[in-house]
């Protein structure tokens, strides 16, 4: 078609839809040309529907783009980057037109994958197939508990949608059916997703996989399903939204059939899907498409000045809603001041006081500790909130009165996401993104290979969200090797910006959670045990508040026989700051230390194994330091000086002791050290004798650490 005449309004008619439709294929095509890769096709097809979309029935402000009740819109189909770019170029968000010429290029705003936080306006990290979907059920989850705990007949604080486009590879994804799932049990009605139907992937054709009906198939999970069979049917596409929105009880999927790379010489073909389609099929592109064919980036002055249309409508938007807070605020004053405080992610002064300290506990569990300190937190921390995958009473993730998250009941704060490790993984992630709340997830620590891309895509985005890993070892016994984890740990440890915490005794699992809390632009993995755990006397040997560090001296080496002089001559913790094990990281102990001969170095329930081999140690005369290392991505932050503190380079003899693989300890113990740790699976029997059998007993221990001497 041929480009309208300017007009002095800019009132949408048919030429004026097209030309703003066109500016946002041709802006993506141009893109992906320049870089010389990405996925002209996706943008091509789907341009009318993201059009009508985010033209009449987005809420949204571009100059604010974390305003509260916005609506979400996520490309779960993350490869189609250049819609969505293109999309906050023309609205008004702070993405200039240079940054669409530098796409997929080193420091851009405009990655070939959205990426949360680089990106103004981009809600969510998407390109793995399948996440985007799972983390906006996820957000509407945490807008529905939102609205439920603060929205009052006349003032719905909380009253956004959370739209998305989706694709055939999407859907395919197992991620997304645990999701649906979900979302329609939970009868999340401001859910409304776009699937771009357009039948083919990169291999050719969807028939080749992939032949199920797929409205059916969302129906039987209780979605509310409507077919557009025109893709460049823009009323149709309207009407359809519509109707999704006047359905509020079932989440909505509308099928909309479409082209991919609409005009291209290859639409309709894999060939369209991704790589820079050359500059010749541009030029035919654009004249199929009514565009000069000569100018880069060429963005008409009425298509602009229309979807620029979103500032002004979007800042009046928010405006009324803040005068409709402003209100609210004032009839309801307790609630809101904790809704301003809960939006802006402020802890409650004073939170950190409810920690249980387990002074006078009985040796218990690390998952037990786990749940006892959920308990404590909770009515101290409104914004907690989580579940497991059917396994919180096993997992200790259930809140006492805290009740169910359930359709027609979302204040409840536990969620059942029963056997669905993978949607709860990426659900937790869009609950944080949503805003005002801290989610947590449960289920073992075997099962997390089952969530690995949304912890991988949560540590990605910076997000926080602290996962409960429970039968974190071989010492979970009978359950046997397909629950016992033993490559788990070192995994999660793999993925940058996660901290994996595995602390020793309930101490340590108090301060675990109050670092997860405190961590609000990161996730927090908890490794936890089944077995009970020896309580550690912490009026004796290093307080707990050493994991604050990383990893701390739990217990000093000596030149004299520790066991009987740590008897008579015991340090208490806190019994003055000039004491060792009042200070976070060092270690208490009598007043005879020495530099030590030996360095144990342990985990979780193996803390233990390591003092009462250091008791013998030392009562054979061999000065033995325990450190405690519960986080090894902490201690890596901390200052040079104090990493050689707590490890010393002069002292070679180290021995680390972890049920799990060894990979990764050889930083820790050097070349001249050893690990006691796990080269195979595990067994099926009693977790005492699981461990015994296979290496972690004291006398195995000795044996290892006598040989490094």
């Amino acid at each position: 078609m041929s480009a309208p005449v300017q007009t002095e309004n800019t009132t949408p008619t048919p030429d004026l839809d097209q030309l703003c439709i066109n500016t946002i294929r041709t802006l993506s095509l141009d893109a992906v040309q320049k870089a010389e890769s990405g996925h002209p096709g996706l943008p091509l097809g789907a341009a009318p529907m993201a059009y009508v979309l985010w033209t009449r029935f987005l809420r949204h402000n571009p100059k604010n783009p974390k305003w509260e009740n916005r609506d979400r819109f996520l490309l779960s189909a993350g490869h189609g980057s250049m819609l969505l770019y293109s999309l906050l170029y023309l609205t008004g968000y702070e993405l200039p037109l240079d940054e669409l010429k530098n796409f997929r290029q080193w420091n851009s705003k405009t990655p070939g994958h959205p990426e949360y936080g680089m990106t103004p306006g981009v809600e969510i990290t998407t390109g793995p197939l399948g996440q985007g979907f799972a983390n906006g059920v996820g957000m509407a989850m945490g807008g529905a508990h939102l609205a439920a705990k603060f929205n009052k007949e006349e003032f719905p604080l909380i009253d956004h949608h959370v739209y998305a486009i989706v694709s055939d590879g999407d859907l395919m994804e197992g991620v997304a059916s645990e999701a649906a799932s979900l979302a329609g049990h939970l009868k999340l009605g401001k859910l409304i997703y776009l699937y771009d139907d357009n039948s083919v992937t990169i291999e050719g054709f969807t028939s080749l996989a992939f032949s199920e009906e797929v409205p059916k198939r969302f129906e039987a999970y209780g979605w509310h399903t409507l077919t557009v069979e025109d893709g460049n049917d823009l009323d149709a596409i309207e009407a359809a939204i519509r109707e999704a929105q006047s359905v509020g009880t079932k989440p909505s999927l509308i099928s909309v059939k479409t082209t991919i790379g609409y005009g291209m010489p290859t639409a309709g073909t894999r060939k369209a899907h991704s790589d820079a389609p050359g500059e010749e099929a541009v030029r035919e592109t654009k004249r199929h498409l009514g565009w000069p064919e000569d100018k880069q980036f060429y963005v008409p002055d009425e298509a602009l000045a229309h979807f620029r249309e979103a500032v002004e409508r979007g800042a009046k938007q928010e405006q009324e809603w803040n005068a409709l807070v402003q209100k609210y605020e004032q009839q309801h004053a307790e609630l809101g001041d904790l809704w301003r405080s809960t939006m802006k992610g402020e802890l409650p002064e004073g939170w950190e006081n409810h920690l249980p300290k387990f002074a006078d506990a009985k040796p218990m569990a690390t998952r037990v500790a786990s749940g006892e300190v959920i308990n404590a937190l909770v009515p101290h921390l409104p914004m907690l909130i989580g579940g497991s995958a059917d396994l919180g009473v096993s997992n200790n993730t259930d809140i006492k009165g805290g009740g169910d998250f359930e359709a027609g009941s979302y204040q409840g704060r536990i969620i059942h996401f029963g056997v669905r490790e993978h949607a709860m993984g990426s659900t937790l992630t869009g609950i944080s993104l949503n805003g005002g709340l801290i989610p947590y997830g449960g289920t073992f620590l075997t099962f997390s290979d089952y969530m690995r891309p949304a912890i991988r895509l949560a540590a990605l985005s910076g997000v926080q969200v602290i996962y409960v890993f429970t039968h974190d070892s071989i010492g979970l016994g009978e359950d046997g090797p397909t629950h016992q984890p033993v490559e788990h740990v070192a995994a999660l440890r793999a993925i940058p910006k996660l901290f994996v915490i595995r602390p020793a005794d309930p101490a340590e699992v108090s301060e675990a959670w109050r670092l997860a809390i405190l961590r609000r632009h990161a996730p927090t993995a908890l490794a936890l045990t089944r077995q009970k755990v020896g309580l550690i006397d912490r009026t004796r040997y290093g307080s707990a508040e050493g994991l604050r560090r990383g990893a701390y001296i739990l217990a000093e080496a000596e030149t004299t026989n520790g066991a009987s002089d740590l008897a008579r001559d015991p340090v208490r913790t806190g019994s003055g700051s000039g004491s060792p094990a009042a200070q976070p990281g060092r270690g208490g102990g009598s007043d005879r230390v020495s530099s030590p001969q030996l360095i144990l170095i342990a985990t979780g329930s193996e803390v233990s194994l390591a003092m009462e081999a250091r008791e013998k140690l030392q009562a054979d005369g061999i000065a033995t330091r325990v450190v405690s290392m519960p986080c090894w991505e902490l201690f890596e932050e901390q200052p040079e000086a104090y990493r050689n503190e707590i490890l010393p380079p002069a002292v070679t003899a180290r021995l680390a002791i972890e049920a799990g693989v060894r990979q990764g300890w050889d930083r820790y113990v050097g070349p001249q050290g050893d690990v006691i740790c796990l080269e195979r699976f595990g067994a099926s029997a009693p977790g005492d004798v699981v461990m015994r059998e296979l290496g972690f007993n004291v006398d195995n221990v000795l044996t290892h650490a006598r040989a490094l001497i």
